[in-house]
């Protein structure tokens, strides 16, 4: 479109308009009814009629069928919504299971067993905080609650995480969420 100093104009995706004061090849600069001086490239602004007011902001027919024309050959992004509720899951779900941890468990001790658990978990805990993971989820089951002891004795010697029982619907009670802060000070 061809701007000529002296055009009343208006910026497309926003609630400006002004007069059209200097034409460059990639520039127009306006002035707006409150006297400031910007610049915009010309695929940003429309030339509107000039006996309409700026506020009623009239298009002439050939700028508006331009505006559509143009509006449908830019191809869209697809940006993919996030629902809320997915918005609140957790990045990441370590399963301390004995059986998801080792192919055979039969000839462990129920001590080896939990120092595979924790050490498991305690990798899985750095690996979370060296990648800025803020959340992860640590299902260690219910049983009788030695696991979940020693995993909060594990989380209690970081000081830059808060933990606290995961979502019950999700996870019953076999789970805990913890939550790593990011921007500690030292």
């Amino acid at each position: 479109m061809n701007f000529k100093i002296g055009d009343t104009v208006i910026v497309m995706d926003e609630a400006i308009s002004g007069i059209v004061t200097e034409v460059a090849q990639n520039s127009i600069s306006i002035e707006t009814e409150d006297g400031f001086t910007l610049d915009f490239s010309p695929n940003e602004l429309l030339v509107i009629n000039p006996k309409a007011s700026l506020k009623s902001e009239i298009f002439s027919n050939h700028s508006a069928n331009s505006v559509i024309s143009e509006k449908e050959q830019t191809p869209r992004r697809n940006i993919a919504r996030v629902k809320p509720k997915e918005r609140n899951q957790p990045a990441m779900e370590v399963d301390l299971h004995i059986h998801q941890l080792t192919a055979n468990s039969n000839r462990m001790t129920n001590h080896e067993m939990l120092t595979l658990q924790l050490d498991t978990a305690k990798r899985q805990l750095e690996f979370a905080m060296r990648n800025r993971i803020q959340k992860v989820v640590f299902i260690h089951g219910v049983g009788e609650g030695v696991l979940k002891v020693e995993l909060e004795y594990l989380f209690n010697r970081y000081d830059n995480i808060k933990f606290y029982d995961a979502d019950y619907q999700k996870y019953g009670l076999g789970a805990t969420e913890v939550y790593v802060f990011q921007n500690v000070k030292s």
